[in-house]
């Protein structure tokens, strides 16, 4: 087998990688992500207009946002609609719900635990564990230069 030189194979993944659209996906992206915000902001001005407090009403306005992204992925909406909004569907909290729920579904044929439970957090794991240590840390460092 001869070796490709650096030129060559840049030129075989040109030709391997398609086009970028980005004159359609940035639009989609910006329209799709700005519809998830605006829709959280929705929720909060009906929460409020209840009369719940605003600590409450933003917390429900997580959860909401986090329910109605499950059910999304669950139908396999959720998916479809990233076809074409592409990043516009990682606005955090809706993307962080679909990257926990996707490959929950995917594994569930694997039973309750070794299939849901173990596969639940395979891409979101991380994150996670990655946020709690952080902010231990950050706590720890702010206990000891203001303790």
């Amino acid at each position: 087998m001869q070796k490709m030189t650096p030129t060559e194979y840049g030129e075989l993944v040109k030709k391997a990688s398609p086009n970028s659209r980005s004159y359609r996906t940035i639009p989609m992206a910006f329209l799709v992500g700005g519809f998830i915000c605006a829709l959280g902001e929705g929720l909060r001005t009906l929460y409020l207009s209840w009369g719940l407090q605003e600590d409450v009403a933003g917390g429900l306005v997580s959860v909401t946002l986090i329910f109605l992204s499950v059910l999304c992925t669950g139908l396999n909406l959720y998916d479809n609609l990233a076809k074409y909004a592409g990043a516009g569907t990682l606005v955090p909290i809706t993307g962080f719900a679909n990257a926990v729920a996707s490959p929950t579904l995917e594994f569930k044929q694997e039973g309750m635990v070794l299939g849901m439970g173990a596969k639940m957090f395979t891409i979101a794991g991380p994150v996670i564990l990655y946020g709690v240590l952080a902010s231990f840390i950050y706590g720890a460092i702010l206990w000891v230069f203001r303790g």
